[in-house]
């Protein structure tokens, strides 16, 4: 756990303040005589959380992970042009906005145009779009209003979870992932959509991205629905996937009405851990 606290530290170049542990550094990477003892290297006077991914703000894993800050003032965010947006303005980690920049540019050539429709979702902003279903303002993809159709909380946060994350546990969290060209699977049937699913799954890979809620069945029994418009960028999700199977459990995720019904589902387990193998 530690070894892995440290590689994300790492990655999303996290420790401290930018000057902090300058000459821990610096003594580590002095080098030493083949016959001279290695010196040990002191430790910083201010450790920053073992589960830190950031320099400023602080924000310890366990929120990061969860949603449970504002992108908006997150150092590793930045918005998204709307040049590539639906209008909306959006945000997301910025090795993903480069990757996607890069992404986008290649399918220009192609003929093809990627419109974000969906980024970065904190736990305020899913805990809006999960309650407002939860209660019934909002009707859920089969038409019916959750509340009404499905009065048993196990029944009905599966009857949710089959396209709405819980609160704390969604991919849109982390900067990592987002929605492209439309929310329904239709659209990418035929025509002009098919002709964006395809190229997005020949060449996505090459991007670093990935469909994590491929079709339903043996290779992937548990989790949402199929969503064509949902593409993951691996280099960074995969280590956020690894991280929540040890950071997270099913009794963590709370805050929001129907969260009482997560451990009975297996939110983790089936949700969160239920994405395409090739996006492991």
């Amino acid at each position: 756990m530690k070894i892995f606290a440290l590689a994300l530290c790492l990655l999303f170049v996290a420790c401290g303040t930018p000057d902090s542990g300058s000459e821990t550094a610096t003594a580590a990477l002095t080098m030493v005589s083949d016959t001279a003892p290695p010196k040990p290297v002191p430790a910083p006077a201010a450790a920053p959380p073992k589960d830190s991914f950031v320099d400023a703000p602080s924000v310890p894993g366990y929120q990061y992970l969860t949603g449970r800050f504002d992108p908006a003032r997150h150092s590793d965010f930045v918005p998204v042009a709307a040049r590539y947006t639906d209008g909306d303005p959006y945000l997301l980690h910025r090795e993903t906005y480069a990757a996607f920049e890069a992404m986008h540019a290649a399918a220009m050539t192609a003929g093809i145009e990627l419109i974000m429709v969906s980024a970065t979702r904190n736990f305020d902003r899913q805990k809006q779009i999960w309650e407002a279903k939860w209660n019934g303002r909002r009707k859920i993809e089969n038409g019916k209003r959750a509340n009404v159709a499905y009065p048993d909380p196990t029944d009905r946060a599966r009857a949710i979870l089959r396209y709405s994350s819980m609160p704390g546990t969604s991919r849109h969290h982390w900067g990592t992932d987002i929605d492209l060209n439309a929310l329904n699977n239709e659209f990418f049937d035929d025509g002009e959509g098919k002709k964006i699913h395809v190229w997005l799954t020949e060449n996505g890979p090459t991007f670093g991205f990935c469909q994590p809620y491929s079709p339903k069945g043996e290779a992937r029994p548990n989790g949402y629905e199929e969503e064509r418009w949902h593409w993951s960028y691996l280099p960074l999700a995969t280590r956020l996937t690894d991280y929540a199977t040890t950071a997270l459990g099913d009794d963590d995720i709370s805050g929001f009405d129907g969260a009482e019904a997560a451990a009975g589902i297996g939110i983790l387990e089936n949700y969160v851990l239920g994405i395409s193998r090739e996006c492991l």
